[in-house]
């Protein structure tokens, strides 16, 4: 088959969203932005659809295909959309579950079985399931954010697919729909009631009774030549429908990537899940020795065995990630990581030495460490888990791609496999990172193949072709756990030769004889070298803009696509980001779809708008920049910087929201306002006048705003009567939240700085940071006052004074957005490297505060997690003595002026009733609540009416009330601070 070729008018699409719009109680989308943020998924391709639906229910999906058959147009259903081998992404109308049908439907703990609907994330079906110690036993490596209806389109398995095996084989039955909109149930089968379907005839005795016959003449076929191995994904699950297997149409169809029909619900099995686990790390002097001693380790029955090698590990120090855990792996140049489990601490610790007392007469081990503390274990399987992003670039080998990253071979030939791969990838002049699913032989990688010239094309070709003959001389499987989708679909007869490809055929038109479901995948593909996202004819255009990208070479244009689709921004638990798609579970409120949008901008054919995109202005929107994404996004993707770049352009020459001006120029507006503080405070404060104050100024009515200071802080330190002449010189900077609203705050921090042996000094004069402007886009502003901040600290700066700063968005601010400015200016990199949060710096100088004895919840910025160190903040903690909590790690909502703004509000919100504002209302009045920045204390300050303290005013609590200094050792660690959810 052609690459997808067929255009449909846009009046044909007009009339077909019309009558969806009007049928459908979901939502029904065919506009241009919602078109090229479905336009690809994690893959190399891109296939923009016809339009989108978002269906409430399953009447909702027979409507869609009712009105899509009028139409005679194709359909694609789609989870998460983190697929690898192109199958999320085709000219069709997509289906997007993720959204309302995500629902766990009932879990029976006896039966041990569960129901779930497709848009189901994984994980929360998970953590429903571990409350009877029960587990779904497949677990890719984005179970955090994956939907299982993905899971069974794509046959996935994971790290704990030891424990029970592939989707297909958890898999007890299925609530399907065809494109003819037959639904029924389908599963285990037995030769009576498949006679007694038959017999009933309609669409689907039709459907068995061409299963029956498919079976009956391919059975013999199907059992030579299917690999025997744990990981066989290629293809249709004809196997399942031999008479051994119990003819399962439901696991038949799992693995048929949407092909077949919809799957609207389905029921699972579960398997005991072991409560006490640990987690045996094995050094090797390389990655064979690794695959030889695979045989060996699983006869002592491990529930995980990973490999990982030292390609993944450099590439993970490229990027600075997971450090800790790096340093704390055995030595050697590859490992092993086996993990064990048992209904005791005892019984799992008891099978991991077994196997350690064996590995430790081995000589291919240079290493071993055995890991049992259950957040240390979390944490080393988050590196097994960042291969596919740590991978996605390398500083020498340059961008890595899918395509060939998941083959998978009889685990007892692993080491022989990887030998003959790495010198057929050299062959070719190829290197990628080796690791994966060692247990089960499933191998994974990203290859630094050349798809951005007609001859780097032709050498992928033929690798490809030259892979699938190595893999298939092996009896192994062309997929392990992604699938086939268009990447590999055209490579299926080297791997089941012609006759078992035709039966793939016949069985895909049993089931949509339109040929309508998710077209030119896995059957007759389309080929693999078309509709690529990024080949030798797709050349994005060179923007000027006024931020420099100097991980990107410099390029708006690499910054825009440096997203690879993982997903993890659509995470709902761990990290920060994205906090707006935790909020209302919009593919466009997350960094990935944002990142989408501005690359289809850039290439122009389906958002033709450019810079006055009213689709991307939309989509970044409810971006807070809380800069998250620079640290928890696997591959960096900065969408903070992104998003200031396209606004400046945006709204070049134009006017903004009333907003932009009313909070973004806070900086002036507060200039003034310090000359009559009571005067704007009655202004500000009284009824009525407020509320005609707030709405001129695009504030959202439901918000507070802070009254400014009678005197404020610089006022105050140039009137001091006392003066520290003596000491390290240090400039403490006057953010203006804290200057003009809240100035004890840094009062507070002075006199902890002179205690700590500091001479204090502050700017000469008024400056901004100029990040409210940032926010805004306001670039060519920010510029001129961030040169006034240059101009003005000139002399510290080339003295190599300190510049130390309370709020976390102003020091974030001098280390990321200045030298982005300035990046030619040797004054903009001095600063940002001697820029410090307060902690940062008495961390520097050894500062040892007074014990204090109090309890404490601690709440990081933003900022703080994406830039800054917040270790040094915990450092404080402990050697204070504090009895201390984190909050989970969250966003706030508030991020300076988003939190305010009128159209914001409720979005802001949901934010903060996600994590934070539950832990804060879930500790007593005793309990002082710490958090740096100005947006996350006036957030908590006027939803929960609790008033939080700076770090600075804590720190000068403890001089007024904590006992003398003194060093706190590790055993004292133990009795004091501490972390938690």
């Amino acid at each position: 088959m052609e690459a997808p070729g067929k255009s449909y008018s846009a009046k044909l699409t007009r009339q077909l969203g019309r009558q969806l719009q009007s049928a459908v109680r979901g939502e029904v989308r065919f506009d241009e932005g919602s078109r090229a943020l479905y336009a690809t998924d994690g893959s190399l391709y891109r296939e923009v659809p016809i339009g989108v639906v978002v269906p409430r229910s399953s009447a909702d999906v027979q409507e869609t295909l009712a009105i899509c058959r009028k139409f005679e147009v194709p359909v694609m259903p789609r989870g998460a959309g983190t697929s690898l081998a192109g199958q999320c992404c085709n000219v069709a109308v997509v289906l997007d579950f993720s959204k309302y049908m995500h629902n766990i439907q009932s879990i029976d703990p006896q039966q041990k079985v569960a129901r779930v609907q497709p848009g189901c994330v994984l994980d929360e079906l998970r953590n429903a399931a571990e409350i009877h110690h029960l587990t779904f036993a497949p677990d890719p490596s984005t179970h955090s954010h994956n939907t299982l209806g993905g899971m069974i389109g794509n046959n996935s398995c994971g790290v704990h697919s030891l424990m029970g095996g592939r989707t297909a084989d958890n898999v007890e039955s299925l609530e399907v729909v065809t494109y003819r909109g037959e639904r029924m149930e389908v599963g285990y089968t037995s030769e009576s009631d498949l006679a007694a379907i038959i017999a009933h005839g309609g669409h689907r005795g039709e459907i068995y009774r061409g299963l029956r016959d498919l079976r009956d003449r391919y059975g013999d076929l199907v059992r030579s030549r299917f690999p025997d191995i744990p990981r066989r994904v290629s293809g249709y699950s004809l196997d399942e429908l031999l008479p051994e297997r119990g003819f399962n149409v439901a696991r038949a169809l799992v693995g048929s990537e949407g092909t077949c029909a919809i799957a609207l619900s389905a029921e699972l099995k579960l398997v005991p899940s072991p409560p006490r686990r640990v987690l045996l790390i094995a050094g090797y002097k390389d990655v064979y020795a690794c695959g030889d001693h695979v045989p060996d380790i699983l006869e002592y029955e491990p529930i995980g065995l990973e490999g990982i090698d030292s390609v993944l590990i450099e590439s993970m120090a490229t990027r600075k990630l997971h450090v800790d855990e790096r340093r704390q792996l055995p030595e050697g140049n590859s490992w092993l990581l086996i993990e064990f489990g048992g209904d005791t601490e005892e019984e799992a610790h008891g099978k991991a030495q077994r196997l350690q007392s064996f590995l430790e007469t081995q000589p291919e081990i240079t290493g071993l460490c055995l890991i049992t503390e259950p957040r240390l274990q979390v944490n080393f399987w988050k590196v097994r888990e960042a291969g596919l992003a740590a991978t996605s670039r390398h500083p020498t080998l340059g961008a890595a791609h899918p395509g060939w990253e998941d083959a998978a071979v009889p685990p007892e030939k692993v080491g022989s496999y990887l030998r003959d791969f790495r010198e057929l990838m050299h062959a070719h002049g190829y290197e990628a990172a080796l690791y994966g699913h060692f247990g089960q032989g499933c191998i994974h990688c990203r290859i630094n193949f050349d798809l951005e010239s007609e001859s780097g094309m032709r050498q992928w070709g033929k690798f490809m072709q030259d892979a699938a003959d190595m893999v298939v001389s092996y009896g192994g499987s062309l997929s392990g756990e992604h699938g086939d989708g268009q990447v590999r679909g055209e490579l299926m007869p080297r791997m089941y030769g012609e006759e078992l490809t035709a039966a793939f055929r016949e069985f895909k038109a049993i089931w949509d004889p339109d040929w309508k479901m998710n077209p030119g995948k896995i059957v007759d593909p389309y080929p693999m070298d078309a509709c690529l996202r990024k080949g030798p004819d797709t050349l994005l255009p060179a923007v000027n803009t006024n931020l420099d990208f100097p991980e990107d070479d410099h390029s708006f244009s690499m910054a825009a696509n440096r997203c690879v689709g993982i997903g993890v921004c659509r995470d709902f638990d761990d990290g920060v980001m994205c906090p707006s798609y935790r909020a209302t579970m919009e593919e466009k409120d997350c960094t990935r779809g944002r990142a989408r949008m501005l690359f289809e901008m850039l290439k122009g054919d389906v958002i033709s708008d450019g810079w006055r995109s009213k689709a991307v202005r939309e989509s970044l929107d409810l971006c807070l920049s809380c800069k998250a994404c620079k640290t928890d996004c696997p591959v960096g993707v900065d969408m903070a910087a992104m998003k200031a770049e396209f606004m400046s352009h945006h709204y070049r020459h134009r006017l903004r929201p009333v907003s932009a001006y009313s909070m973004g120029l806070i900086w002036w507006w507060s200039r003034i306002a310090a000359r009559v503080p009571s005067l704007v405070n009655a202004v500000t404060q009284t009824p009525g006048i407020s509320k005609l104050f707030k709405w001129v100024g695009g504030i959202a009515p439901q918000r507070n705003i802070p009254p400014y200071a009678d005197v404020n802080f610089t006022k105050w330190f140039a009137a001091r009567d006392t003066e520290v002449t003596e000491g390290r010189r240090v400039v403490l900077w006057p953010d203006t939240f804290n200057n003009y609203f809240y100035p004890d705050t840094l009062k507070a921090a002075v006199r902890v700085l002179e205690a700590a042996g500091c001479q204090v000094e502050v700017p000469p004069r008024p400056l901004c940071c100029a990040l409210p402007l940032f926010a805004e886009g306001m670039l060519e502003l920010a510029r001129v006052q961030l040169r006034q901040v240059l101009d003005t600290l000139e002399r510290s700066i080339m003295e190599n004074i300190p510049v130390v700063g309370l709020e976390p968005s102003c020091v974030a601010s001098f280390r990321d957005e200045l030298p982005q400015l300035f990046p030619a200016d040797e004054r903009a990199h001095k600063l940002a490297s001697q820029s410090f949060l307060l902690s940062e710096y008495l961390e520097k100088i050894q500062y040892r505060p007074r014990r204090l004895t109090r309890r404490a919840l601690i709440h990081i910025h933003c900022h703080q997690h994406a830039s800054l160190d917040v270790n040094s903040e915990r450092t404080l903690f402990r050697n204070m003595g504090l009895d201390y909590r984190m909050t989970p790690n969250t966003c706030c909502g508030m991020a300076g002026s988003f939190g305010f703004k009128n159209s914001n509000f409720e979005v802001s919100q949901r934010i903060a009733e996600h994590k934070l504002l539950p832990a804060v209302n879930a500790v007593g009045d005793e309990t002082l609540i710490v958090t740096n920045g100005f947006s996350c204390r006036e957030q908590i300050r006027q939803s929960t009416g609790r008033t939080p303290l700076n770090l600075s005013e804590l720190l000068e609590l403890s001089l007024r009330e904590g006992d003398p200094v003194r060093l706190i050792t590790v055993s004292d660690e133990r009795s004091g601070g501490r972390e938690g959810k």
